[in-house]
């Protein structure tokens, strides 16, 4: 006879983690910050704005959908959205432990 898997439909995001499941993470992860690098190097800047630090990109990265190419539309969004993402994250897990 078969054994069933018990499932938990009230416990989502509880069950166990596999190898497989880190190892796409850490892909996953991987992969953006690479997308990101790839975006920044070669995104072409306006000629009123070129960064030269961090902080500059993000004071410039205003400027940047004014060339109307996707790279640097996919730039802009990446630059906003990564931190929104990881604050998310770090919130989701400090009240996580919290409770």
């Amino acid at each position: 006879m078969k054994t069933r898997r018990r499932t938990f439909l009230t416990h989502h995001g509880y069950g166990e983690l596999k190898f497989s499941r880190y190892f796409a993470l850490y892909f996953a992860q991987a992969g953006w910050l690479v997308l990101g690098a790839y975006l920044y190097t070669s995104a072409f800047w306006p000629s009123t704005c070129q960064p030269e630090n961090l902080f500059q990109a993000y004071a410039c990265s205003l400027r940047l959908p004014e060339s109307h190419a996707l790279r640097e539309a996919a730039l802009l969004t990446w630059m906003w959205g990564t931190p929104i993402l990881v604050t998310l994250e770090l919130w989701r897990r400090w009240t996580q432990s919290r409770e």
